[in-house]
């Protein structure tokens, strides 16, 4: 019989605990007019969207870092629950939530494994390196997209306003101007068919 010793136990038992991403579900449709998705299906899609899209990052980035991040940004949503990137309320209270969940989730891992990963986690929240900005554009466009696909429906539900989008989206320049471009006319086309509420007085690329 195959004896696990402690590194290995705690590795996995990292590994199991984070297939309860696969239970926290999003605000964010599928495409096609789907069901929810969850927070492991969007951590996997923009991971490959980051990849595919990196020649369009601002800097230089490395891509493995990149996608570590955009797997690992949401594990912590396990204990703090997704919070909606338009709600005020749930806003207030995240990174006290998070910060907890952070803590308690990673010191499953060995000792040097949870400080490498937390690293990564506070270096994505910092948003500071080329890395952690490109991996914030795709955590922004990813959503868009979908959104965009599904005619703007979660946009309708929600009641949500042209400056809750591009307040969000200012972080999506900061990792790629041409992947901003294309956030902008989607948010421009969504406005003229209604399904964002316009309450600013123009929108123009050098004021976001």
């Amino acid at each position: 019989m195959c004896k696990v010793n402690r590194r290995l136990k705690r590795q996995l038992d990292f590994s199991l605990e984070i297939d309860k991403e696969k239970n926290i579900f999003r605000q964010t449709h599928l495409s096609g007019h789907g069901r929810r998705e969850n927070d492991a299906e969007h951590a996997w899609h923009m991971s490959v969207m980051a990849y595919l899209l990196r020649e369009y990052a601002n800097e230089e980035v490395d891509i493995a870092r990149v996608m570590l991040m955009c797997l690992l940004h949401d594990v912590v949503e396990i204990d703090a629950g997704d919070t909606y990137a338009y709600d005020t309320e749930g806003l207030a209270t995240q990174k006290e939530r998070e910060d907890a969940a952070k803590d308690r989730i990673y010191s499953l891992l060995p000792e040097d494994q949870k400080q490498e990963l937390i690293a990564l986690f506070d270096e994505f929240e910092a948003c500071e390196t080329p890395e952690a900005k490109y991996a914030h554009a795709m955590d922004n466009l990813q959503p868009l997209l979908l959104n965009d696909s599904n005619g703007g429906g979660d946009w309708r539900d929600h009641a949500v306003t042209a400056s809750q989008i591009y307040g969000r989206q200012s972080r999506t320049r900061l990792g790629s101007e041409t992947l901003f471009e294309v956030t902008d006319a989607i948010i421009r086309r969504n406005i003229e068919n209604g399904n964002i509420k316009n309450d600013i007085r123009e929108v123009q690329p050098d004021e976001k």
